[in-house]
């Protein structure tokens, strides 16, 4: 009898359709093919260069991007992971003058993307910044040799900077980790005489171990991607380097030799992260346990704790915001500068279409994958990720040399059907930011997607199949219409990622084509930041609204 059931089990269609798949699950190998395929393509050019500079790069300026990209990630990992596990604590167990407020507004760095910051510090702290330009005139002093100043242009203020701009990811899912914990562990601990710091490093540290570290992975992996940031304040690491070998030294073997090495930290940070997760995995004890209760704290711990929380956010959004603000406000007719209205307009439709199309793509994926076997979702759904993992001057790599070789056979096909040479049809357009911004942020709509599917209940579904619709017809009937308001936040956050990404624009941006982000860093890198300004405040302002939709999907 059971040998009977267990063949039944296995000549079911959801079985068959692993071995005969039909054309859901092909979709869906298709579109885990082409997110996959810049992947595939720096393993492949880093395998096969035209040119094998290993040797060079590892006599000279490897070791140096090595230990700079270590140095970087070990400060920013361990500052922004202190900064959002001790803001996430103050917030959650104790009450004290502006901490209501203060909870959301933690979040409100991720508006500002970490270039901005750093541009926004150097002016600030710059010998003609206003800082130091108080200085001179308070003290008398004429020159820089009459003072000594720290030098900006460094690493100790790229791990200010970064850790600013990231430390969010840690707070988040800190803050949810101590909100979930049992109030009745605290008050057992207090009761067996545990002092308060006794009760953060005993009880509430270690049940929100695997929180903290996905944080901190997720801080990792932005570090290794930035490129605008550390490249303003001079620090030379792995990013920077697959610019410097592919754009000054027109070497894209070597420069894919780099982003291979990147996607090895990359992949070694997702191990570690869901390693330590399978090694500390705690639960509630039932649905009745109690909520942890604020205590009010007055006098100096109340100062000290609002002080605690406000300097983060000061230099993570106040410093930026402010300094950018005032330059548009002393100029105003930096806001008329030619420009900068061809670079709202280009990256409103760039944004607006790979947001369109991410989002699209997701939302058939995933519908894809719950129509066929349950095998092909484990193997698909952590392929896909890959994409929002790997930075986006990895992905330019591997998006170029493809869509390049692609383009010149289609040229080549034109010229011998019509005798017209078309030229570029896709490199030489902004068809390239688009595919490079759907493979970087489909991870983020699919994850959306996916659990907007979780919160329908399955019955529906099978009743719609029971009375004869098809799979099409259930995602358009039944689907769509429950999950609207989970759409509609995936195309907005995938929109607002767009708006923000630096390193795969740069790279793969048309000649003379500029977004907000490219224009901002163009002329900071010209020390105009005055003019550049409207187009940081701009993406600022579209990051907010981003963090208003987290905010608003808490509630």
């Amino acid at each position: 009898m059971t040998q009977q059931k267990t063949q039944a089990r296995q000549d079911t269609p959801r079985a068959r359709q692993f071995f005969r798949p039909d054309g859901w699950s092909l979709l869906a190998v298709a579109i885990t093919a082409l997110v996959m395929v810049p992947v595939l393509s720096v393993l492949w050019i880093a395998a096969h260069p035209t040119e094998n500079i290993w040797p060079h790069l590892l006599s000279t300026v490897l070791p140096r991007y090595l230990w700079n990209t270590a140095v970087l990630g070990a400060g920013v990992g361990a500052l922004a992971t202190a900064i959002g596990t001790g803001a996430a604590w103050l917030l959650t167990m104790y009450r004290f003058p502006g901490s209501r407020w203060l909870d959301r507004a933690m979040l409100f760095p991720l508006a500002i993307p970490a270039y901005i910051g750093a541009y926004a510090l150097v002016d600030f702290l710059d010998y003609a910044g206003p800082l130091q330009t108080a200085l001179r005139a308070l003290m008398g002093w004429q020159s820089a040799r009459d003072y000594a100043f720290p030098e900006i242009r460094s690493m100790g203020f790229a791990i200010l900077v970064l850790a600013s701009a990231y430390y969010p990811y840690v707070y988040l899912l800190a803050r949810s980790a101590f909100r979930e914990q049992s109030g009745g562990s605290y008050e057992v601990a207090r009761a067996l005489g545990a002092s308060p710091l006794g009760l953060f490093l005993r009880v509430g540290l270690p049940l929100a171990r695997p929180a903290i570290a996905a944080g901190l992975a997720l801080v990792l992996m932005e570090t290794l991607a930035d490129f605008g940031a550390v490249q303003h304040f001079a620090v030379q690491t792995l990013t920077t380097g697959v610019f410097s070998t592919w754009l000054n030294s027109d070497n894209a073997g070597g420069a894919a030799q780099l982003a291979f090495v990147i996607l090895t930290l990359i992949l070694f940070l997702v191990l570690s992260e869901r390693a330590s997760r399978r090694r500390a995995l705690f639960h509630k004890p039932s649905r009745a346990t109690r909520p942890v209760t604020p205590m009010r704290l007055t006098g100096p711990w109340a100062v000290l704790a609002t002080l605690a929380c406000l300097l983060p956010l000061g230099m993570g959004f106040g410093l930026p915001v402010g300094v950018m603000a005032g330059h548009a406000l002393r100029h105003p007719s930096v806001w008329l500068a030619p420009g900068l209205g061809q670079a709202m307009l280009n990256t409103l439709v760039v944004g607006a279409l790979a947001a369109a199309l991410t989002v699209g793509l997701a939302l058939l994926l995933v519908h894809a994958l719950r129509q066929g076997p349950e095998r092909l979702s484990r193997v698909v759904l952590p392929l896909t990720s890959l994409g929002y993992a790997a930075p986006g001057a990895v992905l330019a790599v591997g998006i170029l040399i493809p869509l390049a070789a692609l383009d010149h056979r289609l040229a080549d096909a034109i010229l011998a059907v019509t005798g017209t040479d078309p030229g570029l049809l896709l490199t030489g357009t902004a068809a390239a930011v688009v595919l490079a911004y759907v493979i970087r942020f489909f991870g983020v709509a699919q994850g959306a997607i996916e659990t907007a599917f979780g919160r329908i209940s399955p019955v529906l579904p099978l009743a719609a199949r029971a009375l004869g619709e098809s799979p099409t017809g259930v995602l358009r009937r039944i689907h769509l219409p429950l999950m609207r308001g989970s759409v509609w936040t995936a195309v907005l956050i995938v929109f607002v990622d767009s708006v923000k990404e630096l390193p795969a624009t740069l790279m793969l941006r048309p000649f003379n084509f500029n977004t907000l982000a490219t224009r901002a860093y163009d002329l900071a890198s010209l020390e105009k930041i005055g003019q550049g300004a409207p187009a940081a405040l701009i993406v600022g302002a579209v990051g907010l609204v981003a963090v208003w939709a987290l905010l608003h999907e808490e509630r």
